[in-house]
C-alpha cells in the first residue's frame, strides 16, 4: 500500500531540487557574509562599468558643447557633480545590493534546511518499514 505521507514528502523533495536546489547549494556553499560581500563586490563593479560607459557616451553625444566655453571652474564643477552622482550611485546599491544578497543567502539556507529535514523524515519512514518487515 503506498503511505501518502511518503509520496508528499518525496514529491516536496523533487520539486525543492527542481526548483531550487542546483542554485541553493551553491549559494549555502558560502558563509552569509562571503557571499554577500562578493556579490556586492561584482555589483559595484558593474555599477562603474556602466557610469564609465554612460559618462563616455554623454561626452561623446554633447561633449563639444561642454568644451567651448570651458575654464578651470567649470571643469571642477563639472568633474565634482559626475564624482558626487557616481559616489551616490556606489553607495545607494552597495548598500541595497548587500541587503538583497544577504536575504538571499538566509531564504536559499532556510529552503536547504526544510529540505534537508523532509529528507530525514523520509529516511526515518523507509526505516520504520524496514524494521516492521523484519
Amino acid at each position: 500500500m503506498v503511505d501518502k505521507k511518503k509520496v508528499r514528502l518525496m514529491t516536496k523533495a523533487a520539486i525543492y531540487d527542481k526548483k531550487y536546489g542546483e542554485e541553493d547549494i551553491k549559494i549555502t556553499g558560502y558563509y552569509q557574509k562571503d557571499y554577500s560581500s562578493i556579490n556586492t563586490w561584482i555589483t559595484l563593479i558593474w555599477i562603474t562599468v556602466g557610469f564609465a560607459l554612460v559618462a563616455l557616451l554623454f561626452f561623446l553625444g554633447g561633449g563639444e558643447s561642454l568644451v567651448e566655453g570651458i575654464t578651470v571652474m567649470k571643469l571642477i564643477i563639472i568633474a565634482a557633480i559626475a564624482i558626487g552622482l557616481y559616489l551616490s550611485l556606489l553607495i545607494i546599491y552597495g548598500i541595497g545590493a548587500g541587503s538583497f544578497y544577504r536575504k538571499k543567502h538566509t531564504r536559499a539556507k532556510q529552503r536547504m534546511k526544510k529540505y534537508m529535514r523532509e529528507l530525514s523524515r523520509l529516511e526515518k519512514m523507509n526505516l520504520k518499514k524496514e524494521i516492521n518487515r523484519s
